[in-house]
């Protein structure tokens, strides 16, 4: 083999390691381009509501008023459908099984009798931006992060919820020592 051969060889290989190299970039462009194979990106069933203000917020009268206590809430709005959506977030609440002890669910209004489990509170005066029978699950901080119309089908706030709790694990914190340690800072 001549000087002159293994050159060319050897920028024929340099060429293919190149193309081999920008390959996946040249595919990512025209998928990004041609919005070819690209997810909608949307993986929650309820709708994010930075319009809702913190549990501790709202305008709520309760025996024991409402608490931060660590756990992630179920709270809705008891309205025409109170009955039945009561107890259709109660049994979502059994189903969580082994998850279910680190959620709580609250029901404003309704006059029906509360169910096991369930904390009830009535409004001192209705909100702007409440809804009839809308549902909204509050992380552990009581900041509202998904709001769900009242016609949700309650097995998509289930793998919200699943999710979360998967995304976010137990707190190592014990009855909220934590939390009520950054609450005192923050005064």
């Amino acid at each position: 083999m001549t000087t002159t051969h293994a050159a060319r060889f050897g920028r024929l290989k340099l060429m293919a390691l190149l193309l081999f190299l920008s390959l996946p970039v040249l595919v990512a462009t025209v998928m990004a381009l041609g919005r070819i194979g690209i997810p909608e990106g949307r993986t929650a069933h309820g709708e994010l509501a930075p319009g809702i203000p913190a549990l501790a917020e709202w305008p709520l009268v309760t025996p024991a008023g409402p608490s931060v206590s660590g756990d992630w809430v179920l709270a809705f709005d008891c309205g025409q459908r109170c009955a039945e959506l009561s107890d259709q977030w109660w049994r979502l609440h059994r189903a969580l099984g082994r998850e279910a002890q680190r959620v709580r669910r609250l029901r404003v209004g309704g006059p029906v009798e509360a169910l096991p489990g369930e904390e009830v509170a009535h409004w001192a005066e209705r909100p702007s931006w409440l809804e009839p029978d809308r549902l909204w699950l509050l992380d552990p901080r009581g900041q509202v992060v998904l709001g769900y119309p009242a016609d949700v089908d309650p097995y998509a706030v289930k793998e919200d919820l699943g999710r979360l709790l998967r995304m976010n694990p137990e707190a190592p914190w014990q009855g909220g020592q934590e939390l009520a340690s950054q609450e005192l800072a923050g005064r």
